[in-house]
Parts: structure tokens; C-alpha cells; sequence
């Protein structure tokens, strides 16, 4: 499976640095676009650790664990392309508004972030050019190859949760997000919860409601596109092992799911179940 990367941008990104995003190319046509906006923990040179600790940085602050994993089982699976971040969200959040106060976060589940303290407009234009625009632009081209007059390719965004947070135990295995588009989603926690044993949550812990999921509102809903946001939470995918038997079964399911054509127009006269 081919992997492309962008070239980087020598004011935030020093030559040698990783690009802003990796695109990996699908080896087979299936309309399908996955998204893992928090797929790493990295940082840029020129910001050291945005003086928050260590330890942190390995943390959920800091990136999504074992979403890249799953994101890559799901492309072998599925045959399908994918864009993934290779920058933390604690530069820059690629699934917020950047008008959004977390698209640069202060604090996090109550971590002070120091060097994103007071940042000037300057600054925040340059990691939005940097790696925000990139990242966005890759993602509507994967879409844009894939989508013809009559045939228009679902999304997917691949996101994974902390199983505490704010001294709140999260008990739910994997959520799917969603708004008012039902086609996707209700198929697919349908079939999740068919293969017995998964703990599957509705718009839990995060709601696709919310305007805070900013990947899938501009890329999936605002143009009519079959999608979900999923999460999957950290503990059962911070290993190999865990990453590889999720990806599994949520291959598995999604076969079954993406076999369904009725996806893959506009989604017009969709409504939402409540």
C-alpha cells in the first residue's frame, strides 16, 4: 500500500522534520475515506515540549492512543485510503474550527499547556498553514479522486477516548457518532452489537451533535456524505494485540455495512432517529 507525505513548511517544520500529514493510497476503488485526525504524539523541534511535561506527552492529551494502528489495519482490510495527522493536538487540534479556543489548547483534562499560552495571531496562523490547511486540503482531495456525478464516497473519522476522564470511569468499548445522517451509523452499531460481547455506545462520550467534531461536519456533512465518527476507548488498543483485533472487528463489521450502495449518493431525506 502506498504512502505519500507532503512537504513541509521550513517555519514551523525544520528540514528532516515529518511532514504535516501522511496520505495513505487505497489499493482498490472503494469509496471510502478514513480520517484519524490525532493519529500522533509528535511534536515540532522549534517547540520543544510546549513545556508540558514528559510524561504527559504519551498521555491522551497529547494524541489519540492506538488510533493510527486501527486506522492502518482498517486500510489493509478494507482497501481503502486514509489521511492521518502526524502532529499532536496540543499544536494544533485538526478536528476543531480554528476559531475554536481548543484548536490551541491552554489546558487539557486539567495539564497546563505553557507554550500555548497567550499565542499571538502570527503564531497560530503559522501552525494553521503549516499543518491544519495541509491535512484538510489531503483530505478533500482523497474525497474529491473518489467522487463522481453519481457516486459519492462515505467517510469514516477513527478516534480513540480515555477511559477516565474528570475522575469519570467511561465503561463503553467503542461509541459512533453521528448527527442526522443515519445511513452509516445505525448499520453499524447494529452489526457491532451483533458480534455479542462489545459494549457499543450511541454519540458516547463524544456526540456528533457537538460542533466541536470539525473533520467530519466539513468534510462528510456539509457536502452530504455517508459517515460516522468512531471511537474506540485507549486501554483495549494501546498494544498490538488489542490494536489488531479492533481493527479486525471493525472491519468486519464495515464489510458488511459498506456492501450497501444505498451509501454512496447524497444524503438527502435523512433523518435523524430521535
Amino acid at each position: 500500500m502506498a504512502v505519500a507525505e507532503n512537504q513541509a513548511i521550513p517555519d514551523l517544520l525544520a528540514p528532516g522534520e515529518r511532514a504535516s500529514h501522511e496520505v495513505i493510497q487505497a489499493d482498490s476503488d472503494r469509496p471510502l475515506v478514513l480520517a484519524c485526525d490525532h493519529a500522533s504524539r509528535r511534536l515540532p523541534w522549534s517547540l520543544g515540549t510546549l513545556g508540558v511535561p514528559e510524561r504527559y506527552l504519551d498521555d491522551h492529551i497529547a494524541w489519540d492512543i492506538g488510533a493510527a494502528a486501527v486506522t492502518r489495519t482498517l486500510c489493509q482490510r478494507l482497501r481503502c485510503g486514509a489521511v492521518l495527522g502526524n502532529y499532536s493536538r496540543l499544536v494544533v487540534d485538526l478536528n476543531r474550527d480554528l476559531t475554536d479556543p481548543t484548536a490551541f489548547p491552554e489546558i487539557s483534562d486539567g495539564v497546563l499547556i505553557p507554550g500555548n499560552l497567550n499565542l499571538g495571531a502570527a503564531q497560530r496562523a503559522e501552525r494553521a498553514s503549516a499543518l491544519f490547511h495541509p491535512y484538510h486540503e489531503a483530505l478533500s482531495g482523497a474525497i474529491e479522486a473518489l467522487t463522481s456525478v453519481d457516486r459519492h464516497p462515505a467517510m469514516i473519522a477513527i478516534h480513540s477516548f480515555t477511559p477516565r476522564q474528570h475522575g469519570l470511569l467511561r465503561p463503553w468499548d467503542i461509541g459512533v457518532l453521528w448527527d442526522a445522517d443515519v445511513r452509516l451509523p445505525m448499520r453499524l452499531m447494529a452489526q457491532l452489537r451483533a458480534m455479542g460481547g462489545i459494549r457499543v455506545a450511541d454519540n458516547m462520550p463524544y456526540s456528533g451533535r457537538h460542533p466541536a467534531d470539525f473533520t467530519v461536519d466539513h468534510h462528510a456533512e456539509r457536502t452530504g456524505l455517508a459517515h460516522a465518527g468512531i471511537e474506540i476507548r485507549q486501554d483495549l488498543i494501546d498494544a498490538p494485540d488489542g490494536q489488531a483485533r479492533w481493527g479486525e472487528r471493525l472491519a468486519r463489521a464495515l464489510e458488511v455495512v459498506l456492501a450497501d450502495e444505498a451509501l454512496y449518493g447524497p444524503a438527502s431525506g435523512q433523518q435523524s432517529e430521535d
